[in-house]
Formats: structure tokens, C-alpha cells, sequence
């Protein structure tokens, strides 16, 4: 985790479901932060989030795809660190990614088809359901299929 640091990808203090573990392996007592999640009892890596959105709108608008990730991203209380968007020409669809932190949130579009398949992936403190509301109102879909992955789960 200290050769993250620099790079901006761990926070310095862990989130209040964040736990220290001794750390036996470097012969030491030293604490180290446990950036795992513990929720209902399980421990696991983070929260994967399937989106399908469905008679969705802008979805050839790479600038405005690029501005609704990054909004869902700040509304999950996630860090930016950069993202990444690829247009596949006029009235076509958007490829791209926010890399975060966290993780990552990343969209493919079929702007022929009013289809949206977006994935949020987080970690830590970060709540990805905060981010539908900012999806839904940025693309305003006719409905919307979620499917949710613990990942990393601690058996």
C-alpha cells in the first residue's frame, strides 16, 4: 500500500469501516490499514455494481458522458484520478473510464439501440448506489436492470 501513496490511490486515514491488522508477515507489530469493506457481517473487497439503463438519452455525447461519471463519482464520495473516454464517431457510441481511488466506473454506449451498460466498482467508504441518482437524471433512462457483486469476499 505505500508505493500507492504517492500516487494519490489510498487515503491516509482509514474510512470509519476500515480496520488496521498487524501485520505478521514483515516480522514487525507494525499496523497497516485494512482498506476491505465490512458490511452485515461479511468482509469482502468492494461493491461491483452492474448498471443496464434502457431507453436511456446523450449517450453519444462523449462530453457529457465523461461529466455524468464524474458527478456519479463525486456523489459516492470516491477520488478522481483521471478517466479516459473514446467516441466512435458522429451519432455513435462512447467508450470510457474514471479511474478512481477506489476503482473504477466505466460505460460502453449503443446510442442506436438507447442502451447504456455501465459497471461502478468501489471500495472502501464509497456508497456506488449514491451514484444512480446522478446516472438516472444525466441519461434518463425508461428503466434501469442492477445486478450487485461482492467482490474479494472473505469466506
Amino acid at each position: 500500500m505505500d508505493a500507492l501513496s504517492p500516487l494519490g490511490m489510498v487515503s491516509e486515514l482509514p474510512s470509519e469501516n476500515q480496520t488496521t491488522l498487524s501485520d505478521p508477515g514483515h516480522g514487525s507489530r507494525e499496523e497497516q490499514k485494512d482498506y476491505f469493506v465490512e458490511k452485515d457481517g461479511v468482509k469482502f473487497a468492494g461493491t461491483h455494481l452492474l448498471v443496464d439503463l434502457w431507453g436511456a438519452r446523450n449517450l453519444s455525447d462523449k462530453e457529457a458522458v465523461d461529466a455524468a461519471l464524474r458527478e456519479a463519482a463525486v456523489a459516492a464520495g470516491a477520488t478522481i484520478l483521471h478517466s479516459h473516454f473514446h467516441h466512435f464517431g458522429p451519432d455513435a457510441g462512447v467508450s470510457g473510464v474514471v479511474v478512481l481511488a477506489e476503482s473504477h466506473i466505466s460505460i460502453h454506449t449503443w446510442p442506436e439501440r438507447d442502451f447504456a451498460a455501465i459497471d461502478i466498482f468501489m471500495c472502501g467508504s464509497c456508497n456506488p448506489y449514491d451514484s444512480l441518482p446522478v446516472l438516472k437524471a444525466a441519461f434518463r433512462p425508461d428503466s434501469i436492470r442492477l445486478g450487485e457483486q461482492r467482490r474479494g469476499l472473505i469466506a
